[in-house]
């Protein structure tokens, strides 16, 4: 992601407090974390058929219900240097108006909500030490990375807002998650 959105945790309280780093138009963050306001949620079984699709070559994410497609966006994917991560995953946390905090400096953005850094949602998938990788909004600022399909980030997945509302009001915890080269 670009500036402020690494492998992100947000400030709320899922492995730790997640902040998420403000992503700079131009130059690239260290890896954060998204905070949520609360503590995440007890991890329960699945019951659901849908799952989320990431295609990274076509710069993609679905949502799918026992294949059918309920809906489909474009997406910034994470950069050479920090590329999105591959594999099967869970849906770990969801969180409302994400604060994004760097977990190289500690450093807390203190913007929420649709003007912040992770936009108003954030959708964790992938834990890596204090970093978390997620789906999350982008503010207007950036959204241009999102309509052009830009490689940008520092690994997370973002999305227009009305996007990934649609989304994260379509799935819950313990949602798969499949990327796709």
């Amino acid at each position: 992601m670009a500036s402020g959105d690494p492998a992100m945790a947000p400030a709320v309280a899922p492995a730790v407090a997640p902040a998420v780093q403000a992503p700079a138009p131009t130059a690239s963050p260290a890896l954060a974390t998204p905070t949520p306001a609360t503590p995440a949620p007890a991890k329960a079984a699945v019951t659901s058929t849908k799952e989320i699709v990431l295609e990274l070559g076509k710069r993609t994410i679905s949502l799918r219900d026992n294949g059918k497609v309920l809906g489909s966006w474009p997406v910034a994917i994470g950069d050479a240097a920090n590329p999105t991560p591959k594999g099967r995953f869970l849906v770990e946390t969801k969180v409302v108006n994400p604060q994004y905090q760097s977990t190289a400096s500690g450093k807390i953005n203190p913007t929420k909500g649709p003007s912040g850094p992770l936009g108003d949602r954030w959708i964790g998938f992938k834990r890596s030490g204090l970093n978390q990788y997620g789906i999350h909004g982008t503010p207007s600022a950036w959204a241009w990375t999102v309509t052009s399909r830009s490689a940008v980030t520092n690994g997370c997945v973002r999305m227009l807002t009305p996007h990934v509302r649609a989304l994260f009001d379509q799935v819950e915890i313990g949602t798969p998650v499949v990327v796709k080269p």
